[in-house]
């Protein structure tokens, strides 16, 4: 016995996911040293019966272990092999062999310790066992001269002193798949909130404002000429990261409660745990799950749906203490693979989770990550139309002007539902991110959370009003942001909702005024919104808008920031052209929008000006041609590709797709600080193979500063 805890010690990575790094303001009221002692004890145990309950996750699947390599057999177990353990399996060996009802074999030690912490199903088929073996003594159970006792002969283990006990699977447990409780019916057992004394506070307004900057397309207009389509950028940025946010640093107490270094969130993560993740998939997400829930404050709360042919939650909004990471890890970690996939089951549940709390945190996100289609809730296509995937959104998320709960969405390998995924996120107000290479999971997870952990701006509306009485209001390109123009044209608004620190928006307006002899005061922009950290309610009110209006004609040339803003519109909407063309089944044609957006930036002024973002844009729109060279690589890549990068544009946040969390990538792909951080301490945790590696850089710094005027 001793010499197997040492195997599974040693396969567990040294206790790797249970020994966490203690986070500044955690706290356990009257918890002393030697019960924190006795609990990681009893927490390693755990933990070893969770290696054992998921036999197609390999070690280095827990969290903090090393790099992984993709399995070129697949999930399947080589023959002859224990699917729990890898050992080989030998009778008369002095080895105690089970075979299940479903036929798979295992070694006795391995599936009676797996069955003793709840699982009763195949760890390979995923098959519900009516019959489960018992990991007692046959001296213990069997009284002498007794007979006719439930016992299946042929399962026996033929060596050893352990005997194993066919017994009845209670109902309860054999609906739940391998769950150790039943779900309540409400969902209000959420775990409340951290209570933090009052003390010393800064004032957080400091370097807290955002910044409101306008750019028009030209400073001068002649006197004699009119304009029609006078274009007009708006360039907003939130407030930078605290150097708390960025290095981890300890956590400061502010008279309200949270944290001056980032406001608290509540995270549901939705995890796709049907058959096609068994093997390596789950063991990255694993993984990427361990890296997320390490780097969740004592002051977050997480809950973790995990879905297949149905959706379970594994546990309620639990806040992320030392105690909290523990139990979570070891949730995780006991997750195995099998079934179909419900998406709608899991939203379901995971808006559930949000809606019945009692407590709430003041930034509030779910993260869906599937790597296949729902084969429950969405029929086969009829051709000439499309499958209603907003119907897999909880109304619950759906029903808001401000998207207040974004779902962002995760396709996994190759396999999964793009078109879903990426109709999910934007209807929700979240984005949607292509992991084509597996491996990148964490990388992912990483960029994403190192956003969510950064949320400084809520509830930001920006507004617009025309000043001369001749100037009218046309339209407004602001993306996936919702945006109106008043019908008379004389003012207009666009809902920003939430940024993270750092972030950068641009909105490009469309003007018209007539000739005039008088400089011409054009906009007032202002914007409202409420500090994350501070919950106050901020308005800012940015300078007018205005242009000379001289007697002679100027030559002045267009404004480098309009210019270049114009260019990335005029990319995301080719990318959706290009898409659609797609769709109807004329690649051809969708290479060609490409290429003709491609011409048209090279010959703007910021491309010959050596502008890097049109660089950045060329670079993509010609990754995306390639993708679309036939319908094979389009079908395998080049659609998911396409979407995460709409994704990208239209909300003017980071996605991962390709390379895009590589730093020697050209895609633009709008990362922050906060982000880099995070992805930086993704990629030194599970390092690349030997050689220097690149820094990873912002994106944003490919832009020069801008100079209103």
């Amino acid at each position: 016995m001793e010499g197997m805890w040492r195997k599974a010690k040693k396969a567990l990575g040294a206790g790797l996911c249970v020994r966490l790094p203690a986070v500044a303001g955690d706290w356990e009221d009257g918890v002393s040293e030697r019960r924190a002692s006795d609990a990681l004890s009893h927490d390693a145990s755990s933990a070893a019966a969770a290696h054992v309950s998921a036999p197609n996750t390999p070690a280095a699947a827990l969290p903090g272990a090393g790099p992984l390599r993709r399995s070129k057999s697949g999930t399947k177990s080589a023959k002859g092999m224990c699917a729990i353990c890898f050992d080989p399996m030998k009778s008369g060996h002095g080895q105690a062999l089970f075979t299940a009802e479903c036929s798979h074999m295992f070694h006795f030690h391995c599936i009676s310790s797996s069955v003793k912490h709840g699982n009763y199903v195949c760890p390979v088929c995923r098959a519900k066992w009516k019959e489960i073996p018992f990991n007692r003594s046959l001296s213990s159970i069997v009284p002498r001269g007794r007979s006719g006792l439930n016992v299946n002969q042929t399962r026996l283990p033929q060596q050893g002193t352990y005997m194993a006990l066919l017994r009845q699977v209670p109902s309860h447990h054999r609906e739940a798949s391998g769950s150790h409780t039943s779900e309540p019916v409400d969902f209000n057992d959420d775990e409340p909130l951290q209570l933090i004394e009052s003390g010393d506070s800064r004032d957080a307004r400091c370097s807290r404002a955002v910044e409101i900057k306008t750019y028009p397309e030209f400073s001068a207009i002649s006197q004699s000429s009119s304009e029609d389509d006078f274009a007009v950028l708006i360039h907003l940025k939130a407030p930078c990261a605290n150097p708390e946010q960025v290095t981890g640093r300890p956590f400061n107490a502010t008279s309200i409660g949270y944290p001056t270094s980032r406001a608290p969130v509540d995270l549901v993560t939705v995890l796709d745990v049907s058959g096609s993740m068994a093997g390596t998939k789950l063991a990255l997400l694993k993984r990427a799950m361990g890296f997320v829930i390490q780097h969740l404050g004592p002051s977050d709360r997480l809950s973790v749906i995990a879905f297949s042919s149905t959706a379970r939650r594994l546990f309620h909004l639990r806040r992320m203490s030392h105690s909290g990471r523990q139990q979570t890890l070891q949730a995780v970690n006991l997750l195995g693979a099998g079934g179909g996939t419900n998406i709608a089951d899991a939203l379901k549940k995971a808006a559930k989770v949000i809606e019945d709390r009692n407590y709430k945190n003041p930034v509030c996100s779910i993260i869906l990550l599937s790597d296949g289609q729902d084969t429950y809730n969405i029929s086969s296509n009829v051709r000439g139309t499309r499958p209603d995937y907003r119907s897999l959104v909880p109304s619950s998320i759906l029903n808001h002007t401000i998207c207040t709960v974004p779902v962002h969405g995760f396709g996994f390998g190759a396999d999964h539902d793009s078109d879903a995924l990426h109709s999910i996120a934007e209807s929700s107000g979240g984005t949607f991110s292509f992991i084509e290479d597996e491996s990148v999971i964490q990388d992912a997870f990483a960029q994403c959370i190192g956003g969510l952990l950064s949320v400084v701006v809520q509830d930001m509306r920006l507004t617009v009003e025309c000043v001369h009485p001749s100037v009218q209001l046309h339209t407004i390109k602001s993306g996936s942001y919702l945006s109106k123009v008043a019908g008379d044209g004389r003012n207009g608004s666009i809902e920003v909702g939430h940024l993270y620190a750092d972030e950068e928006r641009d909105f490009l307006l469309s003007l018209s005024f007539p000739q005039s002899r008088d400089q011409t005061m054009l906009l007032k922009v202002a914007c409202a919104y409420r500090d994350s950290v501070t919950n106050e309610a901020i308005k800012i009110q940015a300078d007018e808008v205005k242009i000379l209006r001289p007697k002679s004609p100027t030559s002045e040339p267009v404004c480098m920031e309009v210019d270049r803003e114009r260019n990335r519109v005029r990319a995301a909407e080719a990318i959706e052209a290009a898409r659609a063309a797609a769709e109807r089944g004329a690649l051809s044609d969708a290479v060609a929008i490409l290429e003709h957006c491609r011409r048209i930036l090279s010959e703007s002024f910021s491309r010959k000006s050596g502008d890097r973002l049109c660089i950045s844009l060329d670079a993509e729109l010609k990754e995306m041609q390639d993708r679309m060279a036939s319908r094979q690589r389009y079908e395998a890549s080049g659609r998911a590709y396409l979407l995460s990068g709409l994704s990208s544009h239209s909300w003017q946040r980071a996605t991962t797709r390709g390379d895009s969390t590589d730093s020697t990538t050209l895609v633009y792909s709008y990362q922050t600080p906060s982000m880099v951080q995070m992805l930086q301490r993704s990629q030194n945790q599970c390092p690349s193979p030997p050689g220097p590696r690149p820094q990873l850089r912002q994106t944003r710094s490919l832009l020069e500063k801008p100079h209103p005027r």
